[in-house]
């Protein structure tokens, strides 16, 4: 299958465009981006064609991989699709609801297989565990904190990413840790409270389908020393605990293609597709109004994490 990427950002060039030239059964034809040297510099280190249209490139694949910020991922997702392009994309899958819908409508018009690359999802012992916490069910509740220091730590590459600035942990690791507690305790109900924390910090208090109650604690402002995942489990087998994985991020992208390859082979969805992308985006942007709500009730307004510069950084960096 031939696939593009679009996109030439970090997180293109660490873990996109090496998984799709090492990936087997793809044929890596070509990458596209807004600024022209850095597309050529990504497609030259690849040996592929850098392209300067993005139509032509669509024209010309199979697919296509996007590792572009959410809102202008969403416009390309639908156009691609409508073109009849297959998806491997990135979360969030878009920054509102109605611009998720658009994909997953021109996905679905045209049949088109799509997956969307939550991390954890595509790593092995994270996808084997959700699995045997599913099939147990009877949840009481669940816990996940993920915690980044993207803002606060010196060396991240997405610290002068304007999007994660603007949106914050909540859209940047929120959909890290929807991934993984929505297939074992079920769709949100409700997000039932919502409230700021230090910097960019959300804490959610969701109700699921199941029965159960998560609680999420989500920040890219933790002290490094303070920064990781934990996803812990309660119910009357006792306390499960999200293992660690090996798996790097080339690794999962790899394994996100393999789950992509599959859908087109078999015509069926994967469980980490566009409709998946289109409901973690709804649970967000539902939390993101409570907790707007939050600050006025508390009189007083939060600004962005793009309204606080942080030292040391060049803010017209873009990913």
């Amino acid at each position: 299958m031939r696939i593009g990427l679009l996109g030439t950002g970090p997180w293109a060039r660490m873990a996109h465009a090496p998984a799709l030239s090492e990936h087997g059964e793809l044929d890596f034809a070509g990458v596209w981006g807004r600024r022209t040297a850095p597309t050529k510099e990504l497609a030259d280190a690849h040996g592929v064609r850098a392209y300067d249209d993005v139509d032509a490139l669509i024209a010309n694949v199979d697919a296509v991989a996007v590792a572009l910020p959410p809102d202008i991922q969403a416009d390309l997702a639908a156009r691609a699709a409508r073109a009849g392009r297959h998806l491997l994309l990135d979360k969030p899958l878009a920054p509102t609801a109605a611009q998720a819908r658009d994909v997953v409508a021109a996905t679905e018009a045209t049949g088109v297989a799509s997956v969307v690359f939550f991390t954890a999802r595509f790593q092995p012992e994270t996808d084997e565990w959700i699995g045997r916490q599913a099939a147990a069910g009877n949840w009481f509740t669940g816990r996940a904190e993920w915690l980044g220091a993207v803002f606060s730590g010196d060396d991240s590459p997405f610290a002068d990413s304007p999007w994660r600035r603007d949106k914050g942990a909540l859209w940047d690791v929120g959909p890290h840790a929807l991934s993984v507690l929505l297939p074992v305790l079920g769709d949100a109900r409700r997000v039932a409270a919502a409230a700021h924390g230090p910097g960019d910090t959300v804490h959610l208090v969701l109700e699921h389908t199941g029965g159960a109650s998560s609680t999420l604690t989500l920040s890219l402002t933790a002290p490094p020393a303070a920064a990781g995942a934990t996803v812990e489990l309660r119910g009357p087998a006792g306390v499960a605990l999200l293992p660690e994985s090996g798996a790097t991020a080339v690794d999962a992208l790899r394994r996100a293609a393999d789950a992509l390859l599959g859908a087109v082979r078999t015509g069926e969805p994967h469980a980490c597709d566009a409709r998946f992308g289109l409901r973690v985006t709804e649970i967000l942007a539902d939390a993101e109004a409570r907790l707007g709500a939050a600050g006025c009730r508390a009189g007083r307004r939060r600004d962005p994490p793009a309204a606080r510069p942080l030292p040391g950084r060049n803010t017209r960096q873009r990913l």
